[in-house]
């Protein structure tokens, strides 16, 4: 309801910019004693100088705004409430005018109903004949379109020629790209004949749609043959076109294409759009072509176009496999700098300086997060841990174990991971372990909260490797009946090392 609320205060003020002409039945009084400037009646033709030195046209005008933001109002509340019906509503109130009628169609869009806003288009344009128009249709017909409704687009098209009103160039684009999209491409060609036959032509936008549609379809080969019908036609791709072909053929993995119309599009310098470049960039990081991905995302970052989290995880898994750690930064940088600083954001500078083992660029990091007032959190703490794990600095791990408690972090499996490794190695991990016992902690169910990028960074470890191979060893029925407690897990990984341990010596 709340939502709903939100929704018609919105179709509230779009719809109060105009005035409609649906007067009030009872009037209010106002005074007002404000004058005007006379230099800005001067800038007023006489007209509109007149009404505007009038208090009583003013009072009126006042009057009117406010009795139609009522009445709006009360009309969207009714439509809120449970089991409510358009058709009843009209039915009550008589008439609409033209305003809130598309404020009541905007609000049945925005509530995800709509099945009711064909019904309620027919019974409001049945009470005045004038409302039988093209542009009425056609606005209704688009958004049935978009909402892929095409059994009742066709039918207010049918309805159209029953009173013979044409559909116009914009009608036509929307059903064929509403049938193309749904994958009905005979459905879509035959409105394109009867577009013909209507004597109107196809445009570059009616093209566009069937392009799209065959791109979503992964009918590449549609496409070049759409292309080539499109030119034969006259009528020649523009800065969309290009735009969108790049995209469709990136999304393809058909990079040769996708390059060969990204040289045309930048030869007519036409602007490139910059889903286009992302969509580029997505495609040469899913073909690992490093170089090419390395000079779209400079003209990305260049351009501050913004990009999604799983896109920049991508980016970061190639830097990694490349051993460029340098660039995680950097990508930490084009993620966040622009807006605010995200939890990958940081993340990403913390593994840079942690992958190069540099314990004065994690001191920088970590100041600046002082700084920000960063709230830590298990994955910040586990790259820091396995930066001094790798750095052999036991005093410092030590230390940082005091200070992420005091800061309130709860340790994950992959934190029990680095310490139990750790103690492999010589670290006096028993008083942590002892700590945590005490606490509670590993008698809780175990949670693994660090980012897969840490452990693309790092590789799992001893521990980790060992809990897979355990997991791996239990059938599906033993799994779930299993209590997997981090004491529990270590428990298991210690009688599994040692078993692993026994069979080697005997070998």
């Amino acid at each position: 309801m709340e939502n709903l609320t939100s929704q018609f205060q919105f179709i509230h003020f779009a719809t109060l910019q105009q005035r409609p002409p649906w007067k009030p039945n009872k009037t209010f009084s106002f005074s007002s004693s404000k004058t005007l400037n006379p230099d800005i009646l001067r800038c007023i033709p006489p007209s509109s100088a007149a009404e505007a030195t009038s208090p009583a046209k003013h009072t009126t005008m006042l009057v009117e705004s406010y009795h139609e933001h009522r009445y709006l109002s009360s009309l969207l509340r009714r439509l809120c409430r449970r089991g409510s019906c358009p058709l009843r509503l009209l039915q009550e109130d008589g008439d609409w005018s033209k305003d809130h009628f598309w404020a009541i169609v905007r609000f049945l869009h925005h509530s995800s109903r709509f099945h009711e806003i064909l019904p309620v288009f027919d019974a409001w344009k049945d009470i005045e004949r004038s409302r039988i128009s093209e542009s009425n249709y056609e606005r209704i017909i688009c958004l049935l379109c978009k909402e892929s409704m095409m059994d009742e687009a066709i039918r207010a098209v049918r309805d159209m020629n029953d009173y013979g009103v044409s559909p116009s160039l914009k009608t036509y684009n929307s059903i064929i790209r509403g049938f193309a999209y749904d994958g009905k491409f005979e459905d879509a060609m035959f409105y394109m004949n009867q577009m013909r036959e209507n004597g109107l032509l196809p445009v570059t936008e009616t093209y566009d749609g069937l392009i799209e549609a065959y791109g979503k379809y992964n009918m590449y080969d549609e496409i070049v043959t759409c292309l080539k019908k499109m030119e034969s036609d006259g009528c020649f791709p523009d800065q969309v076109t290009y735009n969108l072909l790049v995209r469709e053929f990136s999304r393809g993995g058909l990079l040769k294409r996708m390059e060969r119309i990204y040289r045309v599009l930048m030869s007519r310098r036409m602007t490139v759009e910059p889903s286009t470049l992302i969509a580029m960039l997505d495609a040469y990081a899913e073909f690992r072509v490093l170089r090419k991905m390395e000079d779209v995302y400079r003209k990305i970052y260049m351009f501050g176009i913004s990009l999604d989290e799983d896109l920049v995880r991508k980016l970061a898994n190639i830097y990694i496999d490349n051993l460029m750690f340098s660039r995680l930064e950097d990508l930490g940088h084009g993620l966040s700098s622009r807006t605010c600083w995200t939890d990958l954001g940081w993340c990403l500078r913390l593994l840079s300086h942690a992958c190069l083992v540099s314990q004065k660029g994690l001191d920088s990091i970590m100041r600046d997060m002082e700084e920000a007032n960063v709230r830590w959190n298990t994955n910040f703490a586990n790259i820091v841990l396995l930066a001094y794990s790798k750095i052999g600095n036991f005093k410092l791990v030590k230390s940082f174990l005091s200070e992420i408690r005091t800061r309130n972090v709860k340790p994950d499996l992959v934190t029990i991971g680095i310490i139990f490794d750790l103690t492999l190695e010589g670290f006096d991990g028993t008083g942590v372990f002892m700590t945590w016992k005490e606490m509670g902690f590993l008698d809780r169910p175990a949670e693994m909260n660090t980012d897969p990028l840490v452990l693309a960074a790092f590789g799992k470890g001893e521990f980790l490797g060992s809990c897979e191979e355990v997991f791996r060893c239990f059938d599906p029925a033993a799994k779930e009946s299993k209590s997997w407690t981090y004491q529990y897990i270590m428990e298991v990984v210690v009688k599994h090392r040692k078993t692993w341990a026994k069979n080697v010596t005997s070998l």
